[in-house]
């Protein structure tokens, strides 16, 4: 297998499988903070790693709406 063909299999199972993969850089994340602290900059870390990986963080809450408006509906 070439090095393409195996980051090419790499991105299609990171978009596959997006909300486990936030979910195991949210649960890193807590532990880096328990063990070495500084939880602002390990949190920048992992927003900026989870809006890398398939579809973007999908463990953050929706924007919320202004008064009176419908939210945006969820991502496909």
């Amino acid at each position: 297998m070439s090095g393409m063909g195996f980051m090419d299999k790499a991105k299609e199972m990171l978009g596959q499988h997006d909300d486990k993969v936030d979910q195991g850089l949210d649960k890193v994340g807590e532990k880096v903070t328990e063990k070495y602290g500084h939880g602002d900059q390990v949190d920048k870390g992992v927003d900026f790693l989870q809006e890398r990986t398939g579809e973007g963080d999908t463990t953050a809450a929706p924007p919320a709406a202004p008064e009176g408006e419908q939210p945006p509906p969820p991502p496909a």
